[in-house]
């Protein structure tokens, strides 16, 4: 045992002290100093930081289970927004998409890696994250751009997106939301395959997009043909 001095002032006046002395334990549990193992200031994990990490945890999961057949992603600045505003929006948009809100850095470590990450100049402020599960982006825009307008919410506008791997910033959506329609490049290409050659060297010079298209549409074509022959 280690002995523990402890000292009491005199009730009689002296020059000295009374002075008391105790076995101090030297087993560590009783000890009465603080452990060596452990400073004052640190803490255990509270069940608190426990849950917060995992909502994260789900929060990057739920991106990247929306990436998943998804043609375009886009942010959309919602600073100032109310409850009822983005409960009002989201019963606008169509099925086929998807509006999220979440930290751009959880976002961030959702799509790192991927073709998505091109959306990184627009991780800054506040972003709300639509995703687009279908080839018409005209048809998934315009609803937002509508509620913008009715709303007269100019201020919260796409701060960005990503589609087919490029990034188009707040300038160029006007690219985005012009696109043709599947039935008009359809239409398009396949009336180019019932002309002139000159035409038809137009049309294989068009965007790879297109020309995706125009492969679909022959194929469909030939299909279409192919059972309209067999039923003779």
């Amino acid at each position: 045992m280690e002995a523990l001095l402890l000292s009491f002032p005199s009730s009689i006046p002296s020059p000295h002290s009374q002075t008391l002395t105790l076995a101090r334990p030297t087993n560590p549990l009783l000890s009465l100093t603080p452990s060596h193992g452990r400073s004052r200031g640190t803490r255990l994990p509270t069940v608190r930081s426990a849950i917060s990490r995992s909502k994260k945890e789900e929060t990057v999961e739920a991106v990247k289970q929306n990436l998943d057949n998804c043609f375009l992603l886009a942010g959309i600045s919602y600073k100032g927004f109310t409850v009822k505003q983005f409960q009002d929006l989201r019963r606008s948009l169509p099925e086929n998409t998807k509006l999220i809100v979440a930290k751009n850095t959880l976002v961030y470590k959702a799509i790192e890696g991927t073709k998505w990450e091109a959306l990184r100049p627009c991780m800054t402020g506040m972003n709300a994250w639509l995703f687009v599960h279908s080839e018409e982006i005209p048809a998934a825009i315009k609803p937002y751009r509508d509620f913008q307008k009715e709303r007269k919410l100019e201020e919260n506008d796409f701060t960005g997106a990503v589609f087919e791997g490029k990034f188009y910033g707040p300038g160029d959506f006007k690219q985005l939301e012009t696109m043709p329609t599947r039935a008009e490049i359809y239409a398009k290409l396949l009336g180019s395959l019932q002309a002139p050659a000159s035409s038809l060297v137009g049309t294989i010079q068009a965007p790879a997009r297109d020309l995706v298209m125009l492969l679909k549409a022959y194929v469909n074509k030939l299909e279409q043909e192919g059972g309209g022959g067999g039923g003779q």
